[in-house]
């Protein structure tokens, strides 16, 4: 039913098999239990074992999370995606907290994906085998067992920071899950530490291979000094929210299949989006085998992911700061859209306290678009029309703070972005890339890309017969355009270089992100 082969599922529990791990949980039918497929307990009889898709669907039956094998340190995968992708959309409207609101519920995340309420329920039972209130309870529990094991935050912290309502729900949901009250849990009996300034270290998991180099290097060529600090170990920011603020320092977590993150933040409910936005800026929830055994079909692709086969995506901190980066990139060189970037970083950014980010460098967070809305930034450097393309971004974001959230599909996210001034088809697509995290964004007009699928001995292709050739490459157009570009910025050695290709009819638009390029050595940052 839920299109797991138990015999295969069994065979990877009985060998631990780490390939698995995230794809299924084992529910044992005498303790129950569920585990993840490398629980290091002694395996159960055949005839014990229920094999579940998903944590949520293992917990909506009535089984408790195994406190050996922690289910909430597995691998975040997405094995759904390309079957339904209105769930990983609904997915992401999860994590991002729209079920844990009062007034929340799922005629709500229903409306905005387009679909009625009993459709979503349907193919969340369908691909999750769990409702989509179970997945949101469950994401509130596992992360509340994660925080109980890997910080020293009080019980009523540790409750408010992972959704929670209230300290009593908190536990009554853990009573009535593990028959005992969260604070048992608990491995150290230390006291909780008392700070000011709330400080959480977390392991964030992926499935490996995961190419490090590549995300720190992306990273660091688009760094703005005072908001991001990048060493080849390590990368850190600061940042703000409407809780508050805060700053993460992110590095690859030795002997673990994951990366460990270090946050500190003014208030612990800050911690479930700050969790998330670490997780979509490393991308941390790409099935790369899936990726890599779709891509691999076409002959241009698949040496660059043989070559690369941990490559992942990098995403944007937040949607408005990566719209306001790729439009300040429009025709201009990853290093002048920088410029750009500390140029407004400097004037309209936010000062923050040293005390509360912990690093002397870590100064300023990004303006906010209520700050942008209304600020004067014609001295910036850029042609007008950008600046007020700029200012109307702003505007229409405090207009609709959910602007930068998953839609009903690709087309009507670009679409929602292209009614906006100043951007074109290139940008939306860069900005459902980067912000949005639609795996099958493609950005066909763009210089580089094109560059990077010209085959020896013949002519460059038009953007149209390279969109025709990436359908084979759905609904992973998004990694196989990381593949390209990464090509190319090998060959180049020099930080990558990404534009929409200059045409008449783009030189005759009145759009900031379609203006003819003057010079021919000037190209579209890859912001």
């Amino acid at each position: 039913m839920n299109g797991l082969d138990p015999a295969a599922c069994y065979r990877a529990l009985t060998t631990r098999d780490s390939r698995f791990d995230g794809r299924f949980f084992t529910a044992v039918k005498t303790t129950r239990i569920y585990c993840r497929p490398i629980c290091p307990a002694r395996a159960p009889r055949f005839e014990n074992c229920t094999f579940y898709p998903t944590a949520a669907a293992a917990q909506e039956a009535g089984f408790r999370p195994c406190l050996r094998c922690r289910p909430e340190t597995s691998p975040s995968l997405a094995p759904w995606r390309g079957t339904s992708v209105t769930v990983s959309r609904a997915l992401a409207l999860i994590a991002d907290g729209l079920l844990d609101a009062e007034d929340a519920s799922v005629d709500v995340l229903a409306g905005r994906l387009g679909v009625g309420d009993r459709q979503l329920r349907r193919l969340f039972q369908q691909h999750l085998g769990a409702s989509p209130v179970a997945v949101a309870q469950t994401r509130r529990v596992l992360f509340a067992r994660q925080l109980i094991h890997e910080s020293s935050l009080s019980m009523a912290e540790v409750a408010l920071a992972s959704g929670f309502g209230s300290v009593r729900r908190f536990n009554a949901v853990f009573q009535s899950l593990y028959g005992r009250p969260p604070g048992v849990m608990r491995r150290t009996r230390t006291a909780p530490v008392a700070s000011a300034v709330p400080t959480v270290t977390l392991l964030i998991p992926y499935r490996p291979p995961y190419d490090w180099d590549a995300m720190v290097a992306w990273l660091a060529a688009r760094a703005l000094t005072g908001l991001e600090h990048v060493e080849p170990g390590r990368y850190l920011r600061a940042f703000t929210n409407a809780w508050g603020q805060g700053s993460v320092e992110v590095s690859p977590a030795s002997g673990h299949d994951g990366l460990r993150a270090t946050l500190r933040v003014s208030d612990v409910r800050m911690l479930p989006s700050v969790v998330a936005q670490v997780r979509r800026v490393f991308d941390v929830g790409a099935d790369v085998e899936a990726i890599r055994a779709h891509l691999s079909a076409d002959a241009l692709l698949a040496p660059l992911l043989a070559a690369r086969p941990g490559l992942r995506a990098p995403g944007g901190w937040d949607g408005f700061e990566l719209a306001v980066r790729a439009i300040l990139g429009q025709q201009v060189t990853t290093a002048a859209a920088r410029q750009l970037g500390q140029r407004l970083l400097d004037t309209q950014g936010e000062s923050l306290d040293p005390a509360l980010t912990g690093d002397a460098r870590l100064l300023r967070a990004f303006p906010r678009p209520e700050a942008l809305a209304t600020a004067d930034l014609t001295g910036l450097g850029m042609p007008a029309a950008r600046a007020r393309a700029l200012s109307q971004l702003a505007a229409a974001v405090v207009a609709d703070p959910t602007l930068f959230q998953p839609g009903p599909s690709l087309a009507d996210t670009v679409a929602r972005f292209t009614r906006l001034p100043g951007i074109g088809e290139w940008t939306a697509q860069y900005i459902a890339l980067r912000a949005v995290r639609e795996t099958d964004a493609f950005p066909a007009s763009d210089v580089a890309l094109l560059r990077a699928a010209t085959e020896p001995g013949r002519p460059r292709p038009t953007p149209e017969a390279l969109l025709q050739r990436a359908e084979a490459w759905s609904p992973w157009r998004a990694y196989a355009a990381q593949h390209l570009w990464t090509s190319v910025a090998l060959q180049a050695r020099e930080p990558r270089r990404d534009a929409p290709a200059p045409t008449r009819t783009r030189a005759r638009s009145s759009r900031t992100d379609a203006r003819p390029s003057t010079a021919p050595s000037r190209r579209n940052a890859h912001a």
